[in-house]
């Protein structure tokens, strides 16, 4: 079932097309540019932003290049962007690595160092640990950095935050930003409660709801021109959209985004389940289902059963060594239940000992980017209530995204 959903998202991504992404005339900002595609009324084929060699090669002629990239970094046919820059005689001096590693094989959470690429010869420097903004002498020597990274959509996930910063630092040290576009595996809808800034961390830095609704490069444009920057600088920012991709086309990832979202069902899910990361649930890290799954150590959240063990990128995993009662969501349909609450309520409602249920209330908060939705679930509001209560704030927000949209929706 779950491959036959898979072939059949990957039918349509082949089978739709659409119109070219543009940005809408009149939201450009100082800074900040976009390489125009002519809006066609014939099907295209998609194409990734750097499958897009002839609009931002010139870019980097005579240019000292630092790449922000890791494992998903690929052309169609496999090819990394750092080996394809380097045959083509660019000038790439530095790659920079975000969480879980230029290969991307590091677990959740693991500080990331500093190397040197085996195939390239190029130094690496981690943007996760200790030094998540790369400093004044990291860049020094180079011109132009490149970010192109598949994200997936989720305000939680660390990339755009890397993303964010890297965009900080080119604005505070007069280099030029340059982020060729990938489509969002989740930008079908908009959904959760928009960021409150006192609950900002590197799981959450810009007030945009749980699931945004944007690519990468539309986010990095919406940043850029709200001011969102550390002092409201504005970064030199060029976006290479993608062609044939609209928001309702479904995109199935060609590789694992890192290593705990291991399919597409894993990556349609997390919006709704990574909720769960600081509570008593497991998640199946450290288990073949990560995010498909979820238990805990009581017999009274479900009858389906699961062990977490240790495995590569799963470092002691939440509940190792212990059999886990809960719900198995691999034949559920992911695309069609976006961002849901039902199943936070559903093991919230059936917790033995609700005072235990939370292992870390702060971290919750940060993830979902206020307490709302906490102080509500405690308070025993249904998931309507809690949907009433943020919805003002995610209707402001699809009013400002409508300024920064490369793609139809």
């Amino acid at each position: 079932m779950i491959v036959l959903k898979s072939f059949v998202y990957l039918l349509l991504v082949l089978s739709w097309g659409c119109r070219a992404g543009t940005s809408v005339p009149g939201t450009e900002v100082p800074g900040t540019k976009t390489t125009e595609t002519p809006q066609v009324p014939v099907q295209q084929p998609l194409k990734l932003g750097l499958e897009r060699t002839g609009e931002y090669l010139p870019l980097l002629k005579g240019k000292r290049v630092g790449l922000v990239v890791n494992h998903t970094t690929i052309f169609p046919n496999g090819t990394h962007l750092a080996d394809s820059l380097k045959s083509l005689g660019v000038n790439v001096k530095t790659i920079f690595a975000p969480e879980h590693g230029f290969r991307g094989m590091e677990a959740d959470g693991a500080t990331i160092k500093d190397g040197v690429d085996t195939r390239t010869g190029l130094p690496i420097v981690s943007l996760y640990g200790t030094n998540k903004k790369a400093t004044p002498q990291q860049l020094a020597g180079l011109d132009v950095l490149i970010f192109d990274i598949q994200d997936v959509g989720v305000r939680y996930y660390t990339y755009p935050s890397t993303m964010h910063l890297l965009m900080e630092a080119c604005a505070e040290n007069g280099k030029t930003c340059l982020v060729l576009d990938r489509p969002n595996p989740n930008g079908h809808f908009i959904d959760g409660p928009v960021l409150d800034r006192k609950f900002a961390s590197f799981v959450g830095m810009n007030p945009v709801p749980v699931v945004h609704g944007l690519t990468s490069g539309e986010l990095a444009l919406m940043i850029n021109g709200e001011g969102w920057l550390a002092g409201k600088k504005r970064c030199d920012l060029t976006v290479i959209p993608c062609t044939g991709y609209t928001h309702q086309t479904p995109y199935v990832l060609p590789v694992k985004p890192s290593p705990n979202l291991p399919n597409q069902q894993s990556v349609l899910l997390y919006p709704s389940i990574c909720l769960f990361e600081p509570t008593i649930v497991s998640v199946g890290r450290g288990t073949d289902t990560q995010f498909q799954v979820i238990g805990a150590p009581d017999p009274a959240f479900g009858t389906y059963t699961f062990t977490p063990v240790e495995k590569p990128g799963a470092h002691k995993p939440p509940n190792e060594g212990k059999r886990c009662y809960g719900e198995d969501l691999r034949r559920v349909d992911a695309y069609q239940l976006r961002f849901s609450l039902k199943y936070l309520l559903d093991f919230y409602q059936k917790a033995p000992d609700k005072s235990n249920f939370f292992t870390s209330e702060s971290y919750f908060d940060k993830l979902a980017g206020t307490d709302l939705i906490r102080t509500m679930l405690v308070a025993g509001r249904t998931e309507e209530e809690i949907r009433r209560a943020y919805e003002p704030g995610l209707v402001q927000y699809k009013e400002l995204r409508k300024k920064y949209l490369l793609y139809a929706d």
